[in-house]
């Protein structure tokens, strides 16, 4: 399945969706946060401490009085080198061959990142319903995930939301049907969000493949193509980088 349609669908609806998180153009304010190696100030020494890490981001919010920092679709991040989670696989293919694209590490973000503070109500954009969910509890991992399936135009289509609180997964199931405007989900703790500073990872996700509740948010930069056209740029929904 092709991208192209839903990229035409959702310009032409967006005006009716509910914002995902609570913003006010009027009084709230955004900032960029840069996890590419373009940013020196964000060192290794800082990112793999989830403690740390979580002053950091802090920091960089209280600093700027900003409500959310946003971060990059389509963006080839050092930042992932945190987790083995996003190193290659190693398999008797790769042991043989040092050389395969096998071994190339999973760097190139997905979705869009939303970070702020633990508890920030996540809201759904329009109604749809419950496609699955899961608790992907590995160090770098989304924690508590929720996968949600829509329809515009005929057109049907995913949004995944990682990093959420486990509560929020506690008392769905699959098919549950949601509402615009209704509240989904909540930013989680590290504790339950894959032990990263709180925020939300959002995702427009076209074909689904099978998977419940997961699906890759950082992919291998040679398989770019494939995945952004699988995964359009989450701003169609989110109407924020406006703002930046």
């Amino acid at each position: 399945m092709q991208a192209q349609p839903i990229i035409q669908v959702l310009p032409r609806n967006n005006h009716d969706f509910h914002p995902v998180v609570p913003f006010n153009p009027a009084n709230d304010k955004l900032i960029p946060l840069d996890f590419t190696e373009r940013n020196d100030e964000l060192t290794e020494e800082i990112f793999v401490n989830t403690e740390v890490f979580c002053r950091y981001i802090d920091k960089k919010l209280n600093d700027q009085q900003a409500l959310y920092g946003i971060g990059g679709y389509n963006e080839l991040r050092s930042v992932y080198k945190r987790s083995k989670l996003f190193d290659p696989e190693i398999t008797s293919t790769t042991l043989s061959d040092r050389g395969n694209a096998a071994e190339e590490p999973r760097r190139l973000h997905l979705g869009v990142d939303i970070w702020g503070q633990a508890g920030t109500p996540v809201y759904a954009f329009m109604g749809g319903m419950i496609h699955s969910y899961a608790f992907n509890d590995h160090y770098g991992d989304y924690g508590a995930t929720l996968i949600t399936l829509h329809q515009l135009d005929g057109i049907p289509f995913y949004t995944l939301y990682g990093h959420v609180s486990l509560r929020d997964i506690e008392t769905v199931s699959p098919g549950h049907y949601i509402t615009r405007g209704e509240i989904i989900a909540h930013f989680g703790q590290p504790a339950e969000n894959g032990h990263w500073p709180p925020h939300l990872h959002f995702q427009i996700i076209i074909d689904i493949e099978l998977k419940k509740g997961d699906y890759p948010g950082v992919c291998k930069y040679s398989e770019r193509e494939k995945y952004l056209n699988n995964c359009p740029d989450p701003d169609l929904i989110l109407k924020l980088q406006r703002f930046l």
